[in-house]
C-alpha cells in the first residue's frame, strides 16, 4: 500500500516501520481515500473480456473520475491497457509521464496552434468538425507531424463530433489513402437503459457511417454500451466510470468491483437532550437524548450538503463501528454530524474514523443521496484528504507533470517545413 506524495506529509522517520509511518502521517488528515488498484484492474479485465474481440481501452479523465490518472494509467497498462482517452492536453501530459508507450486520444477537441502540444507529448486529437480538421491538417502538413488523430461522428448525442453530412463529405479523402485517421469513433446517448430505441438507432446510423472509412478501426460504446451486445462494441471500447465501480447497468446488480473506500475522523462527540435542534437551520430535532459524533468532512470535501437530513427526511448513512448510523442536520463545509445513539459505549471516540463509503455503502448509494450520480461523486471527492493506493503491483509515487506552456516559455516545435495552405475540404 503506498501513499501519494504531498509536501505536506509528515516526514518519515527512520527509526519506525513503514506501516508506523504512514499511520503517523494519516494521523494529520481529517480523511482517508484509498483506491483499490487491483479492483480497478479486475474491472478493466471483466469489461476487456465482455468486450473480446475489441480493445478495451481506458477513460481516465478527470483524473481518472478522481481515482489518480497517473497511478491508475500505470497500473491499467501493466494489466495490458495500451490505449487511453483524456479531456484535454494537460491531462494527457501527467498520463504521458506514466505510460510513456500507450496511445492517447484527447477527447476534447483540438484548437489552432496547439499542434506542438500534441506533438511533444504524442498524443493524438479526437476531431469533431471540419475547421478542427483543417487546422489539423495544415499542422500536420506543415511540420510532418504523423502522430494520427480520431474522428467524432455526432450520431444523436448533439454535443461533439461531425455532422453526418460532414462526415460523409470527407469519406472520399479518407478512403484516398494518407490521411492520419486511426479511429473513427461516435457516443452512446443512453446506453444505460437497455431498452431504449434510440440506441438501435444510434447503432444504425454509426455502423453506416463507420463501414465507409476504410479501414479506420471504429469504437462506439462507453461503460454502459459494452453491456448492450456485440454489435456494439466494434473495434474498441471506452469504458469509464464501470472501471471505478460505479454501476454500468443500473436496471441489474452491478457487475463491477468496488474501488474506492473513503473514511473520516471523528472530531468530537456530544450528547444533545430531546428537543434540541443539530446544525445550520435547525432543520433536525433529537426525538429522544441523543449522542452525535461530529465528523471532518464536509460539502467542501466532495461529501454533498444534499445528504442532509430533516425532521421530515432521513438523509445519507455513516457506518461506525460496523454499524449504520444516519446524518443528523445539515451537512455543512467542514463537518457533518451523525446520530450514534444506539451504537455500544466507548464504540466511537475521538480520533477514531468512520466509513463514508466502502462496507456495503457504494457510490450509487451515494449518488442517490445526493441527488445526482456516481461519475459526479466520484469526481468530487476533494483533495483535503490523505491517498492511499493499494494493489497494481506497487504502484511508485506520482511523477509531477510537467508544467503546461506559457506565452513567456513556450514548448519546443517539432521541425517545420514550408508552409502549405490548408488542403481543400468540402462546401
Amino acid at each position: 500500500m503506498t501513499m501519494a506524495s504531498d509536501p505536506k506529509m509528515i516526514p518519515q522517520s527512520g527509526l519506525l516501520s513503514a506501516e508506523a509511518n504512514q499511520a503517523a502521517a494519516l494521523a494529520a488528515y481529517g480523511g482517508v481515500l484509498t483506491v483499490d488498484l487491483d479492483a480497478i484492474i479486475a474491472n478493466w479485465r471483466k469489461l476487456e473480456k465482455t468486450a473480446v474481440p475489441a480493445e478495451c481501452s481506458a477513460v481516465i479523465k478527470a483524473d481518472a473520475y478522481g481515482c489518480g490518472a497517473a497511478q491508475v494509467s500505470r497500473a491499467l497498462s501493466k494489466a495490458g491497457c495500451k490505449t487511453f482517452f483524456v479531456a484535454t492536453i494537460e491531462e494527457a501530459r501527467t498520463v504521458r509521464e506514466a505510460v510513456p508507450e500507450a496511445a492517447i486520444y484527447v477527447l476534447g477537441g483540438y484548437f489552432q496552434n496547439t499542434g506542438e502540444h500534441y506533438a511533444k507529448i504524442n498524443c493524438r486529437p479526437v476531431i469533431g468538425d471540419l475547421n478542427e480538421l483543417a487546422e489539423w491538417d495544415v499542422f500536420c502538413r506543415r511540420t510532418g507531424w504523423t502522430g494520427g488523430a480520431a474522428v467524432h461522428i455526432d450520431t444523436g448525442m448533439n454535443r461533439l463530433g461531425l455532422t453526418l453530412a460532414d462526415a460523409q463529405a470527407i469519406i472520399p479523402r479518407i478512403n484516398a489513402g494518407d490521411h492520419g485517421i486511426t479511429l473513427v469513433m461516435s457516443h452512446l446517448v443512453s446506453a444505460e437503459q437497455l431498452n431504449n430505441p434510440v440506441n438501435a438507432k444510434q447503432l444504425a446510423t454509426f455502423r453506416s457511417i463507420a463501414s465507409e472509412f476504410s479501414g479506420v478501426p471504429a469504437a462506439l460504446a462507453n461503460s454502459s454500451g459494452i453491456f448492450l451486445g456485440a454489435p456494439f462494441q466494434f473495434d474498441l471500447v471506452r469504458p469509464g466510470a464501470a472501471l471505478y465501480g460505479v454501476n454500468p447497468t443500473p436496471e441489474a446488480d452491478n457487475p463491477m468491483q468496488p474501488v474506492v473506500d473513503l473514511k473520516a475522523r471523528i472530531v468530537q462527540t456530544r450528547n444533545v437532550e430531546r428537543g434540541e435542534t443539530v446544525g445550520y437551520g435547525g432543520t433536525w430535532t433529537a426525538r429522544r437524548p441523543t449522542k452525535l459524533a461530529i465528523i471532518a468532512v464536509g460539502y467542501a470535501d466532495g461529501y454533498f450538503r444534499a445528504a442532509s437530513s430533516n425532521d421530515g427526511t432521513r438523509g445519507a448513512e455513516v457506518v461506525v463501528a460496523g454499524k449504520r448510523c444516519p446524518v443528523a442536520g445539515r451537512v455543512s463545509m467542514d463537518l457533518i454530524a451523525i446520530d450514534i445513539t444506539d451504537l455500544p459505549p466507548n464504540a466511537a471516540r475521538r480520533g477514531h474514523m468512520v466509513t463514508l463509503l466502502g462496507e456495503g455503502i457504494t457510490v450509487d448509494e451515494l449518488a442517490h443521496h445526493f441527488g445526482t450520480i456516481g461519475y459526479e461523486v466520484l469526481t468530487s471527492l476533494g483533495h483535503r484528504y490523505a491517498r492511499v493506493y493499494k494493489g497494481g503491483n506497487e504502484v511508485e509515487p506520482l511523477v509531477k507533470p510537467e508544467p503546461a506552456p506559457t506565452a513567456e516559455q513556450p514548448p519546443s516545435p517539432p521541425p517545420i517545413q514550408q508552409p502549405a495552405s490548408p488542403p481543400p475540404l468540402p462546401s
